[in-house]
C-alpha cells in the first residue's frame, strides 16, 4: 500500500496554514513582522516540510514529527528574528499551541462538510476554512489580550536617594487578598528587582510580616514595607495613596513581564 502525494498541493497547503499559524504565534508572543518576512518563514517552513516527505523513514508520522520542531523554530526565527535556543523553544511551543486550536477547530468544521469535500473543490474549502479559523481565533486572541492590556496601570515612586521618580508598569490582580493582619490594609506586591532600585523607600522601621498561601505553597511570611505614597495614573486620572504596603516577592511576576507590580485593586477604590 502507498500513498500518492502531489507535491505542488502540499507545499501550498503547507504554506497557507504556516501564515495562519505564524500570524497566531506572533499574537500570543506579541511579536511583530512585515508580510514579506512571514510569507519568507511560511514558504521556508512549506519547502522544508516538503523535503522532509522525502526522507527514508517508515512513515509519513515520522517523518513529520521528527521535522517539526527544526521547522517551526527556523520560521520563527526567519520572521519574527527570535534567537537563543530557550527563546526559540518558547516560540516553537507557542505555535504549536496554536496549531493545536487551529488543527482542532479546522477537523470539526470539516468534518460538518464532508460531503462537499468528495468534490473538486474540497482544497480551495480546506484553505478557506483554515482562513476563517485564524480569523476567529485571532480576534479572541486580540480581546484578551485588550483585557489584560486593560488591567495595568502606570505606578510612580518617589526615591529619596535618587531624588527622583521611578515609574513602572503594575497589573491590577484581582486574586490578590493579602493584607496586613493588624491594620487589614491591602498589600501589593513588586519584584526584588524592583526592590533593588528603590532601597532606599524600604525602611526598616517601617517593616511588616504579611502571612500568605498560594497554589503548591501551605503557607509562609512576605516581607513588606510601607510607602510614604504612590501615584497611580488610570484611565487619564492620577491617584494618590499614602501608607501604602508592598510585600517583596517573586512569585507571580516574570523578569520578562511587562510588569513589575501585582497592584492590589482596593488602592484603585474610592
Amino acid at each position: 500500500m502507498y500513498y500518492k502525494l502531489y507535491i505542488d498541493s502540499v507545499f501550498v497547503l503547507q504554506m497557507t496554514m504556516n501564515l495562519y499559524l505564524l500570524s497566531l504565534a506572533g499574537l500570543i508572543l506579541r511579536c511583530t513582522a512585515t508580510h514579506r518576512r512571514r510569507w519568507l518563514g511560511a514558504m521556508t517552513g512549506a519547502g522544508m516540510s516538503c523535503f522532509i516527505l522525502t526522507l527514508p523513514f517508515y512513515t509519513v508520522g515520522a517523518r513529520l514529527f521528527l521535522g517539526a520542531l527544526p521547522v517551526s523554530m527556523c520560521m520563527m526565527c526567519l520572521t519574527y528574528r527570535i534567537h537563543g535556543v530557550r527563546r526559540l523553544l518558547e516560540a516553537s511551543l507557542a505555535m504549536a499551541a496554536a496549531g493545536f486550536f487551529l488543527g482542532g477547530a479546522m477537523i470539526w468544521i470539516l468534518n460538518r462538510l464532508r460531503p462537499v469535500l468528495k468534490g473538486r473543490g474540497g482544497f480551495w474549502i480546506t484553505l478557506a476554512a483554515g482562513a476563517f479559523t485564524c480569523r476567529i481565533l485571532g480576534a479572541l486572541l486580540k480581546r484578551l489580550m485588550r483585557r489584560e492590556r486593560d488591567c495595568l496601570r502606570t505606578v510612580r515612586f518617589h526615591v529619596p536617594s535618587l531624588g527622583e521618580e521611578i515609574r513602572i508598569c503594575a497589573l491590577v490582580d484581582t486574586g490578590n487578598h493579602l493584607t496586613d493582619p493588624i491594620s487589614g490594609a491591602p498589600v501589593s506586591v513588586i519584584s526584588k528587582r524592583l526592590a533593588g532600585s528603590m532601597a532606599s523607600c524600604l525602611r526598616p522601621e517601617k517593616y511588616h510580616a504579611v502571612p500568605y498561601r498560594s497554589v503548591g505553597q501551605p503557607g509562609g511570611i512576605l516581607p513588606a514595607y510601607e510607602l510614604p505614597e504612590i501615584s497611580i495614573e488610570e484611565a487619564g486620572r492620577t491617584i494618590r495613596r499614602e501608607g501604602v504596603i508592598v510585600a517583596v516577592c517573586d512569585a507571580g511576576i516574570s523578569p520578562e513581564s511587562d510588569y513589575q507590580m501585582l497592584l492590589h485593586p482596593g488602592l484603585l477604590e474610592n
